[in-house]
């Protein structure tokens, strides 16, 4: 079996055009971590951090002595973030009144029982206070649009207004306030303006 690669495999779903789409999501395993504050401070890295850990530690299992049932190579999911606002009375340039659901999608191979064996042995190798947070769940987004952003998470506004538009002339309604963002760069090692970012939010179809 060759590598699975989201980036070939569930394209639809990661690599999206820069011009808004409707798409149905199906159901996904994930590990999360829920949180809030301004993104740009360290526990947000730490957050960070305890789902990659534990994301390479499924995906290097093969080296182990107990492989799991049913192993496949893979490449590692993208950072997902599930975004909100705190207090709802204020705008959202505040960064320290967002509040965030964190994850990474999981194998299919993967199940509860891999996932305590995993969380043990990464506590052990890579200590880190947000692992005590972690959850293995299943999530369902159903139909939603989205669409590529191109550019620092800043400029973002830009990209929601052309989906809003969109929604709108295809008879679409927006269902939460919520959204969500696949980071497909790593702010680190990129410069802003050349930044990759899936956005999505669910919708519904407007029945006359």
């Amino acid at each position: 079996m060759d590598k699975v690669d989201y980036k070939k495999d569930f394209k639809e779903l990661y690599l999206p055009k820069q011009k808004p789409v409707i798409v149905r999501v199906p159901k996904i395993d994930y590990f999360m971590i829920e949180g809030s504050g301004d993104p740009n401070n360290e526990p947000f890295a730490q957050v960070t951090a305890a789902l990659y850990s534990l994301s390479y530690a499924v995906k290097m299992s093969y080296k182990s002595k107990l492989v799991p049932e049913g192993y496949y190579d893979y490449v590692v999911f993208p950072l997902e973030g599930v975004w909100n606002l705190v207090d709802k009375t204020l705008p959202s340039t505040v960064k320290s009144n967002f509040k965030y659901t964190l994850m990474i999608r999981q194998p299919d191979f993967l199940t509860t029982e891999l996932f305590e064996r995993f969380l043990s042995e990464t506590k052990k190798k890579k200590p880190n206070p947000f692992l005590d947070q972690v959850t293995f769940s299943t999530l369902e987004e159903g139909l939603c649009c989205q669409i590529l952003h191109k550019g620092s998470y800043d400029d973002e506004p830009e990209s929601f207004k052309r989906m809003a538009e969109f929604c709108s002339e295809q008879g679409y309604r927006r269902v939460s306030k919520t959204h969500r963002e696949i980071y497909l760069s790593d702010p680190r090692r990129t410069e802003s303006e050349k930044l990759k970012t899936v956005l999505r939010y669910p919708v519904e179809k407007i029945t006359s």
